[in-house]
This record gives structure tokens, sequence and C-alpha cells, in this order.
């Protein structure tokens, strides 16, 4: 099985919990009965905000955390994950600290059966401010998206998951709905919109893309089935 799900928001190691934020009150034990579900030859996704450590060393019990929970998993990038530098560095960290569910999912595509599974972080309304590194960040994003969706080369099933969503109330991210029109992306996972702000998310499809918002708080704790 496929799953997917995004903004954990752990903190095992820093003072910072979701507790305090309603409707996050124990996410750390639903997070565990959620994961129940998986099973160990099964893949999640999750699209970023995994933890709020600011390094990896601060990062280290929420990614064996993560590491604990059933199956595989594929991380990418959120606008909070404030640890991340290279992937090159955290695969490091991963094999220092004998953290091996875990891979990352930045300029490039895995395979679930016959699905690629495709992404980026993203970039939204709410981070622009018109000027120049505000275009550098959207054009590195929108590159390594096109990268991501090329190395899934032939494959006729192409998922995308992404932090930010592409759409959101009446805003359109055109650059990236662009991308995933072009390369004829079926579905689209993100996460990053919490608390009332949830009403306004953009489900269902549009322009034939399935999109679907996967927000932890938004599914439950539980992570959604993508594909069996």
């Amino acid at each position: 099985m496929l799953y997917v799900i995004g903004d954990l928001h752990l903190s095992l190691s820093v003072a910072k919990p979701m507790d305090i934020f309603g409707g996050w009150d124990n996410y750390v034990e639903r997070l565990q009965e959620g994961f129940s579900v998986v099973k160990e030859d099964d893949l999640t996704v999750i699209c970023g905000d995994m933890t709020w450590g600011m390094n990896l060393e601060q990062c280290k019990l929420d990614f064996e955390f993560i590491d604990r929970l059933p199956g595989k998993k594929i991380i990418l990038k959120g606008n909070h994950d404030y640890w991340w530098s290279t992937a090159t560095k955290a695969k490091k960290f991963f094999a220092e600290n004998g953290i091996e569910s875990i891979d990352i999912l930045h300029n490039n595509c895995f395979f679930y059966n016959d699905i690629a599974i495709c992404g980026t972080r993203g970039w939204f309304y709410e981070e622009e401010t018109h000027g120049e590194h505000d275009k550098k960040v959207m054009n590195r994003e929108l590159m390594r998206l096109e990268a991501s969706l090329k190395a899934a080369g032939d494959c006729r099933t192409k998922y995308c998951f992404l932090h930010y969503p592409p759409r959101y109330n009446d805003y359109i991210c055109d650059e990236v709905v662009e991308l995933l029109e072009k390369y004829n992306v079926q579905r689209c996972y993100y996460g990053h919109i919490h608390g009332p702000g949830r009403r306004f998310a953009i489900e269902g499809n549009v322009g034939g893309v399935l999109y679907t918002m996967v927000s932890a708080d938004h599914v439950g704790f539980k992570p959604v089935l993508a594909a069996e």
C-alpha cells in the first residue's frame, strides 16, 4: 500500500509542542495509532514539516520516532524544516544513526509499483514579497519539480507530492499547476494548511488533477491511502 500524510510537526527534543493548538492534543500518540494501519512492506510519503528541530542533532529523537513507525517512508522539505541543509547531509546523518526506513525526495523520483512518486516543497502566496529572492526560490522549486517529473520517464501514472498547496481558496500557483498538467500528473497531495484555514483548501479534480490535502490534523493523524 502507498500512503501519504503531511506536517507531523514533531518536537520530542525541543520545547515546541503542538498540543497547545486546537485539535493537536496527544498528537504523537495519535500518530502512532494512525500508523497502525501501515504494514512493514508499505510506503508512506510525508509531505514536509516533519520536525521543529533547528539542526539534525535536535531532530534525532523525531527521526528515530518516524523510523520506528511501520513501513518505509519518503520525506520532502517543508517550510518549517529548518534542519534541512542538503539531502546528502541528511542521508549521512540517517546512516550514522541507524535510521534505515527514511529516504528523501529531492530532485529525484521514486517508484511504487507502476506509480511514479514525484515532488518538491513548492511555493506559496504567503511567502511572496515580489523580491529577487522570491523569484530565485520559485524558479529553483520549479526546476526541482520538473527534474522530478522528468525522472519519471515514460511512467504513465504520476503522483506529485508537495508541501505547499498549488491551489488554495482563490489563489493559484500557475507555474506549478502548469507543470502538473504538462506532465499529466493524475494526483497531487499537499499539506501546510492547519486550523480554520483548512476550509479554504482546494480538493477534488481540477484541470484533470485530483488534489488532496493531507496535513496531519486535517486527516485525523492517520496516513491517507493513495494506492493499493
